[in-house]
């Protein structure tokens, strides 16, 4: 069975007792680790939820902060949209081509757009914990090695052999992201909005200091594991792409403490332990960044489509 068909059987099973007002999505919006709560920006009625374990071909997530539930709704009482609360990544043990599966049965639903976040580590160090990232531009190396969602047969029911990606980052869409953060930040908010570029990293180790330091010399703001195989398959289907990273951590790029230096001598295990672990990421720490920046990107996000679909 191809991919096409079997969006197409997914795309059946999801509609068969849709209401009629959902049948037709005209956004589709990836929630990220910890963005989860995305979710209830729709309205309560008329809504419809679906476990990923019920679609037919559709991945599973096994991510703490990723629930697995596909939420069809309205935002802003008039657009119909589709959220995926949480995602299936390449590291869990899924094909690039199973993880994109969900950004073609969004294409078979009939949707135009298609929004992506994601929590990521900051290069930049411009770039404080709980900063919003507007990506416009991304570096895909696992995709430079063969290992990317368009590889094999192309299928030409959704797009062609060799799609660009110059133009990947809606203007339009990014345009509306700053006028919305311009009407929505107040003086009190801490947290900025960027633009910058993403780095696409395999997982699911976080980075080395020399991976994070080249990463950084290469042009990347941030870094994930997520996104950008989405991204690649939703601009091969026409899609229009709309992303944002979240902030939840600060990569360490300082060069490593050298065991001979003469600053350790003297210092105990305890200490030295100290030394090599600042700075640390973990996924706790990415988990709660997300929850406490979750309602700015959830009123970003929102605005951002209201003017998108001319209802702001």
């Amino acid at each position: 069975m191809s991919t096409f068909e079997k969006a197409t059987e997914a795309v059946a099973f999801l509609t068969k007792d849709l209401p009629e007002a959902l049948k037709k999505p005209q956004v589709a919006i990836v929630c990220g680790s910890g963005l989860g709560g995305l979710a209830e920006t729709v309205q309560a009625e008329p809504r419809a939820e679906f476990d990923y374990t019920s679609i037919p071909h559709f991945p599973r997530p096994t991510v703490a902060g990723h629930a697995g539930k596909l939420v069809f709704g309205l935002l802003g009482q008039k657009i119909p949209a589709v959220l995926m609360v949480g995602r299936a990544h390449y590291f869990e043990g899924h094909s690039m081509e199973h993880i994109t599966f969900p950004t073609r049965v969004f294409k078979r639903l009939g949707v135009d757009t298609v929004v992506l976040t994601n929590a990521a580590g900051g290069l930049n160090s411009d770039y404080n914990v709980g900063d919003i990232t507007l990506l416009n531009d991304h570096i895909f190396l696992a995709g430079f090695a063969g290992v990317h969602p368009l590889r094999g047969p192309n299928d030409e029911d959704f797009g062609v052999r060799f799609p660009p990606l110059s133009d990947a980052y809606d203007l339009e869409l990014r345009r509306y992201v700053h006028q919305a953060w311009k009407e929505i930040a107040t003086p009190q908010t801490s947290r900025k909005l960027h633009e910058g570029v993403y780095a696409y990293v395999g997982g699911p180790t976080y980075e080395t200091r020399a991976e994070s330091r080249m990463l950084r010399m290469m042009g990347a703001d941030v870094v994930g594991m997520s996104t950008v195989p989405e991204i690649v398959t939703a601009r091969h289907c026409g899609l229009r792409v709309l992303a944002m990273s979240l902030v939840t951590n600060n990569a360490v790029l300082a060069p490593v403490t050298r065991g001979d230096e003469e600053t350790l001598q003297g210092k105990d295990a305890g200490e030295l332990n100290d030394l090599i672990e600042e700075g640390k990421a973990g996924h706790e720490e990415v988990l709660e960044a997300g929850r406490a920046a979750a309602v700015d990107m959830q009123k970003l996000v929102v605005q951002t489509l209201l003017k998108a679909f001319g209802n702001a």
